[in-house]
């Protein structure tokens, strides 16, 4: 079994705001492969689930709806639910202020680069090591604001056309890592 984990914010309020690209992003994977997102039994609380399969992989889809900052508290209870080794078994996609508009970039370890949803599931889960999709959410008004108001306001309209092929491409880039396993890449 494989875990994905989109991370945003729940609420239509923040739905197509720069901080929800990793749920937009899962909720892609989940319409091409014909999962539904549900509050499913004792995770309900923490995360919205979906049951997909992937290269012949059971995958897991999840949007913690927790807010961004407490994400760490909801890939908790899926690791819990679903006992699985971070390092081979988990991938997070979220948006990066600091990769440029429409980029995507795989990473399998790293730091929480100042996104905090990142920072609350390094502290805890224990590991650095589990693979992370980046998507880049740059955008030439970046350095004018700040970083808390800029990634809860949505795109420019010019930004929009960029934007889209990102979401595809990140979805595209958790299909090629699921079809790697067992160890990804």
């Amino acid at each position: 079994m494989k875990i994905v984990v989109g991370l945003g914010n729940p609420g239509d309020k923040y739905r197509a705001t720069r901080h929800n690209v990793g749920f937009r992003t899962v909720d892609l994977l989940a319409e091409r492969h014909g999962g539904t997102f549900e509050a499913r039994g004792d995770l309900g609380e923490k995360a919205w689930t979906a049951r997909v399969t992937l290269a012949g992989h059971p995958v897991v889809l999840a949007k913690p709806r927790t807010f961004m900052n407490r994400s760490g508290s909801a890939v908790l209870a899926l690791l819990r639910k679903h006992p699985v080794e971070p390092k081979t078994d988990l991938i997070v996609v979220f948006d990066d202020a600091d990769l440029e508009l429409g980029k995507v970039r795989i990473r399998p370890e790293g730091g929480h680069g100042g996104q905090n949803g990142m920072r609350s599931i390094l502290e805890v889960i224990g590991t650095r090591e589990f693979l992370r999709v980046k998507l880049g959410i740059k955008g030439i008004s970046r350095l004018e604001t700040d970083l808390a108001e800029y990634v809860l306001r949505p795109f420019e309209p010019g930004e929009r056309p960029i934007v889209e092929p990102m979401i595809v491409a990140g979805a595209d880039a958790v299909e090629a890592l699921v079809a790697s396993a067992p160890g990804f890449c």
